[in-house]
């Protein structure tokens, strides 16, 4: 068994993408620092997917490079995968659909057990977007916000409104009452950047991920390890 990568990098800034895994990465400092991630990585997606565990010390294979001038040392990003480029099956838009709504709603499950959604002990920290989220309402809302922004991107009207699944489900409804809509046509924005809906899909699995690692990392410092659910099975 492999672990099949997509590395973007800006200089030596790495993400690399688990290809076979749907939102799963790494980042880090180096290549090197962020492919020592990639078994952790994939063996967290695996239980919470549960899929069969990745065999230790798989080999990496990169399967395609993308030089990026976003920040992404904070995980900003711009690739579009050779692989979301082309028609989607119905089968694959179910399954990727399917996956969306189920971090949504983990996420969901996540923030709701947060005792206090207002306090924290992470310190400020600036990023490429702002100031970082740093307590539960920040980060459930931060996680909230992109619905309108991804389904955008796919040609969809949608909107920010209810709970992160319920916005996301009728984000779904209005991308599926588009004509063409599993053409999965490249576009590009005003910024330069390509999109295809299959691109989308991933990126909410990805932006998902990114934000609810810190929010349960950040509510297990500030309430204690057992003060939430390992929905993701982050620690095992």
């Amino acid at each position: 068994m492999e672990l099949r990568c997509v590395w973007e990098h800006n200089g030596d800034d790495t993400l690399l993408y688990l290809a076979d895994l749907t939102g799963a990465f790494t980042r880090g400092a180096t290549l090197s620092e962020a492919a020592c991630k990639l078994e952790r990585e994939a063996a967290a997606y695996c239980r919470w997917l549960d899929l069969p565990a990745p065999e230790p010390d798989a080999a990496v294979h990169i399967v395609q490079v993308h030089t990026s001038e976003a920040d992404v040392c904070d995980a900003d990003t711009d690739v579009l995968f050779d692989s979301e480029r082309g028609p989607l099956a119905p089968e694959e838009y179910a399954r990727l659909k399917a996956l969306a709504l189920r971090s949504a709603e983990d996420f969901l499950t996540l923030y709701e057990a947060v005792p206090q959604k207002d306090v924290s002990t992470l310190p400020w920290r600036a990023t490429f977007y702002g100031r970082a989220p740093r307590t539960a309402r920040e980060m459930y809302q931060h996680a909230q916000s992109v619905n309108a922004y991804y389904f955008g991107k796919a040609g969809a009207e949608a909107d920010n409104v209810g709970d992160i699944r319920a916005c996301r489900a009728r984000g779904f409804a209005a991308l599926e009452a588009r004509p063409g809509y599993l053409e999965n046509p490249v576009c590009t924005d005003g910024y330069g950047e390509q999109w295809s809906l299959k691109k989308v899909l991933r990126r909410f699995l990805f932006h998902d991920r990114i934000h609810a690692r810190a929010l349960w990392r950040m509510a297990r410092s500030t309430f204690g390890a057992d003060a939430v659910p390992d929905v993701f099975r982050f620690g095992g």
